[in-house]
């Protein structure tokens, strides 16, 4: 089954292979370079949200299930890593690996709940049972209330390299995003990714050829809330902090704020969403509350003026005209 995707896309057949090879090589020249002329904690702060935006694209953009409970695979994983590495005494790998499994079997029992229902009655399931862990979060003695879990060390990667060297924590959480969006391109150019976005354009269809529409979704649920989780795992030890921040129903909005202002159904439209979005989080704080309220405004100039996001616009912009 041939499938298409918006212009900046992802096709099933005939996709610019060769364009998105040098966006992958600009993007790690970018990464490079960045920690000489910015603030690379700053810079962890992006990819660890732009894993958690692609994480979340997988699911929506090429399997075309909107979750409204996404910021419950991202908090879990926080507060896991964060408790296992400063209770525990876990190394930062093997802190990151522990909440990334757990959040994996957090991500299967919600999805066997979330899955039998499609549309609005999904996405207000996933919410109901992100709200479910948000309380848990609030009243379970290991996360710290309010207080959240602080001080978490980030301590030695192998046991060998000391991840409270700023340049050192880069490289690793550099190496974690990277994983993860590679992962992701294999997934969504796999002949599973065919599947999930042939459910996506018409499950009907797709459960007319034969193929088992439950259990795909359930996969692709699986794995972006795994993958958030392991964005979530990272981002803890970056900032030394798991709070209830990360697991509050606003981060599952900021996520599709993200999404949508980098490109839905796009590789990289996440990743450039979450810098946006970051990078005005960052040097708008100064107006306090009115943050919201501007990035509110932009996310409607984004919906009107760029209906497929930036990355989907520019890629419309540059795609080659076929010949009549």
């Amino acid at each position: 089954m041939a499938v298409e995707t918006q212009p900046g896309g992802v096709a099933a057949n005939g996709g610019d292979a060769r364009s998105l090879r040098i966006a992958f090589v600009i993007m790690v020249a970018v990464l490079v370079m960045a920690p000489f002329v910015v603030y690379p904690v700053f810079l962890m702060k992006v990819m660890c949200f732009a894993l958690f935006a692609c994480a979340f694209n997988l699911l929506l953009g090429f399997g075309g299930l909107l979750s409204f409970g996404h910021a419950m695979f991202l908090g879990t994983g926080g507060y896991l890593a964060a408790h296992s590495a400063k209770i525990w005494g876990f190394t930062p790998e093997l802190a990151v690996l522990f909440a990334t499994a757990c959040t994996a079997l957090l991500a299967w029992l919600a999805g066997l709940l979330a899955i039998r229902r499609q549309g609005i009655y999904f996405a207000m399931i996933t919410l109901a049972l992100a709200q479910m862990v948000f309380f848990f979060c609030l009243q379970a003695p290991f996360t710290g209330g309010e207080d959240g879990i602080q001080a978490v060390p980030r301590g030695k990667l192998l046991g060998m390299i000391d991840l409270s060297n700023n340049t050192a924590m880069y490289v690793f959480v550099a190496v974690i995003f990277l994983g993860g969006f590679l992962l992701i391109w294999r997934i969504v150019h796999s002949p599973f990714g065919q599947v999930l976005k042939a459910i996506r354009e018409n499950e009907a269809r797709a459960t007319s050829l034969g193929y088992d529409t439950d259990r795909y979704k359930l996969m692709a649920f699986v794995l972006s809330g795994t993958l958030s989780g392991l964005a979530g795992g990272t981002k803890s030890l970056v900032f030394q902090l798991a709070s209830l921040t990360d697991v509050h129903w606003s981060m599952s909005g900021e996520v599709v704020l993200m999404t949508l202002v980098g490109g839905l159904g796009t590789l990289f439209g996440p990743v450039v969403g979450a810098a946006v979005i970051v990078t005005m989080q960052n040097y708008l704080a100064q107006l306090g509350a009115w943050v919201t309220v501007v990035q509110g405004a932009i996310f409607v100039v984004c919906v009107m003026a760029f209906r497929r996001g930036i990355v989907g616009e520019l890629g419309a912009l540059f795609k080659p005209k076929k010949p009549r």
